[in-house]
C-alpha cells in the first residue's frame, strides 16, 4: 500500500502551515501532497481557506520530487478553461507532478454565502462529464474541439501539460466509478467498509478495459502507538460528539474507519488492499497540529 497526506485548507490553515505539511510528505517519502478545493467552510468565525491552485503553485516551486494533488476541484466554481489553464501552468511549474482532480461539487452552504450558482445534481452531473471531454480537448495536441450543452471550445491551448493524472472522485456505487474506469487516471473514493470498496472498484475495473486507473480511497486514520493511547483518543472523539466510546466506534466500524493500534491499523489496510485498493489517502484536518500530523504518518510508516 502507497500513502498520500490529505489536507482540508478551506477549515483552516496559512499557506506556510501548508507548506511545512507538504515538506512533511515529501520527506516521509510519501507519493503525494493533496488538498482539497473549497472557497469557504460553514463555521463562525470563518477560518482562512486560501485558494487550492494559488497554493499548488506555491508548492510546486518549494518541492522537489512528491506529487501535487488538488482532490477535488468542483466545476461549479471552476469553469473548465480556466482548471485546464491553472492545471497546465502549475503542470509546468512543477516539472509535470499534478495530479488534476475534479467533481460536482457538494458544498451548497459556500455557493449561497459566495453568490455562485449551484445547479441541480443531474445538471452538476452532465456539467462534470463535459468538463471532462473540454480538458481532455485542451490537452490534447493541436487545435482543440469540444462543443457541449455548457462548454465549448474552439482554440489550440497552450501551454500543454506535460505530466498531468487526471483523478475522479465520488462515493457513488455506478456513475462514478464507471467514469473514472472510462477516463480518468485515477479513481478515489471516500473511505469505506472493504467490501463496499470491492464492489466499487470491479464496476470501475470493468468500465476500464485494458485502461491501467489506479484505485486509491482517501480518509481520516486514528493510529495510536498503545491501547492506552488509542482509549483516550476515542475518549476525545466520544467527548467531541456527546456520545459513548462504544457508540463512537460502531459508527466508525460501519463506516469503515481506520483506527486502531499498528497491528490493527495493518490488519484493516490489508483488508482494503485485498479490495483492490492501491494507495491511501491519510486526510488530515488540523493543520496548526503538525507534530500530530508528524506522528501519525509515522506510526503509519512503521
Amino acid at each position: 500500500m502507497q500513502y498520500s497526506l490529505m489536507t482540508e485548507p478551506q477549515m483552516g490553515g496559512t499557506y506556510e502551515q501548508i507548506l511545512r505539511a507538504a515538506r512533511l510528505a515529501e520527506a516521509a517519502g510519501l507519493h503525494s501532497f493533496a488538498r482539497s478545493d473549497h472557497l469557504a467552510w460553514s463555521r463562525e468565525p470563518g477560518p482562512e481557506a486560501t485558494d487550492a491552485f494559488a497554493t499548488l503553485g506555491g508548492l510546486a516551486r518549494e518541492t522537489d520530487r512528491i506529487r501535487l494533488t488538488v482532490l477535488v476541484t468542483p466545476i461549479t466554481f471552476r469553469h473548465p478553461a480556466i482548471i485546464a489553464k491553472n492545471a497546465a501552468t502549475i503542470d509546468q511549474m512543477s516539472g509535470g507532478r499534478l495530479d488534476l482532480g475534479v467533481g460536482t461539487g457538494w458544498n451548497e452552504y459556500e455557493h449561497d454565502a459566495l453568490g455562485i450558482p449551484f445547479p441541480d445534481s443531474p445538471e452538476r452531473w452532465d456539467r462534470l462529464v463535459e468538463a471532462i471531454d473540454y480538458l481532455a480537448a485542451a490537452f490534447g495536441e493541436g487545435r482543440g474541439r469540444f462543443d457541449g450543452t455548457y462548454y465549448s471550445l474552439d482554440l489550440d491551448v497552450q501551454p500543454k501539460p506535460t505530466g498531468i493524472r487526471l483523478i475522479v472522485g465520488g462515493s457513488g456505487p455506478k456513475r462514478t466509478p464507471t467514469l473514472a474506469g472510462a477516463r480518468a487516471d485515477e479513481y478515489n473514493v471516500f473511505v469505506c467498509p472493504a467490501d463496499e470498496a470491492r464492489a466499487k472498484i470491479e464496476v470501475m475495473r470493468a468500465a476500464a478495459g485494458d485502461r491501467e486507473v489506479e484505485a486509491t480511497m482517501m480518509g481520516p486514520v486514528t493510529i495510536a502507538a498503545t491501547d492506552t493511547e488509542l482509549a483516550a483518543l476515542l475518549g476525545r472523539a466520544a467527548g467531541r460528539r456527546d456520545i459513548g466510546v462504544d457508540e463512537v466506534a460502531r459508527r466508525w466500524d460501519a463506516a469503515g474507519v481506520i483506527y486502531g493500534t499498528p497491528g490493527q491499523v495493518t490488519e484493516k489496510i490489508a483488508a482494503l488492499e485485498e479490495a483492490g485498493v492501491e494507495r491511501l489517502y491519510l486526510q488530515w484536518l488540523d493543520l496548526a497540529d503538525y507534530e500530530g500530523m508528524a506522528r501519525m504518518i509515522e506510526l503509519m510508516r512503521r
